[in-house]
């Protein structure tokens, strides 16, 4: 498995996690409509769903023309103006969340998963086994970890390079955060 190759053709991702690439690119909006109108998804609208497929070629023309870090951005959105249960509550549990959003937003067959395993107080490993971009990932994990980090921590998310990376063609990517 790779990065931007949904698991299955059946696989479709909400439109609001579709606009979130509209929000996520910034000055580039303009273009990022086009690419994912290229890609065939005209007019993304909350409460539509769209081929996943569809959506990660946006993804790859993105990063092909706007940049990686974009991707970055991009995830960075997806948490930011979401709601989430009052018991989410600290960076354990919005770690521990991000999976459960993930399957509320795709549907139609395999789409992967976020596994969340604490490994140390205040460290977790979060291993990523779906089609994004490792730095759609890193955003998302950056996003939800800084939300939710007790006051006066930083937060530190970094791609624990002796794990396999889709980048290299595995099947996943881990993150270490610490906070």
């Amino acid at each position: 498995m790779s990065q931007y190759k949904a698991f299955s053709s059946n696989v479709e991702v909400n439109g609001e996690t579709v606009l979130s690439v509209v929000e996520g690119v910034g000055a580039f909006k303009t273009s990022a409509i086009k690419t994912l109108q290229e890609a065939g998804i005209e007019n993304p609208t909350p409460g539509k769903w769209y081929r996943q497929q569809a959506w990660l070629d946006a993804f790859r023309k993105i990063a092909e023309s706007i940049g990686q870090n974009t991707l970055l951005q991009i995830g960075r959105k997806i948490p930011q103006a979401a709601k989430f249960p009052p018991e989410i509550d600290n960076v354990e549990k919005a770690l521990a969340s991000i999976d459960i959003a993930y399957h509320m937003n795709h549907r139609g067959g395999d789409i992967g998963n976020y596994k969340f395993e604490k490994t140390a107080p205040n460290v977790a490993r979060i291993i990523c086994k779906n089609p994004y971009p490792c730095n759609f990932d890193k955003g998302i994990i950056q996003a939800m970890a800084e939300r939710f980090r007790p006051s006066g921590s930083i937060v530190s998310v970094t791609h624990a390079d002796d794990q396999p990376c889709r980048n290299k063609g595995g099947d996943s990517c881990t993150f270490v955060v610490k906070w």
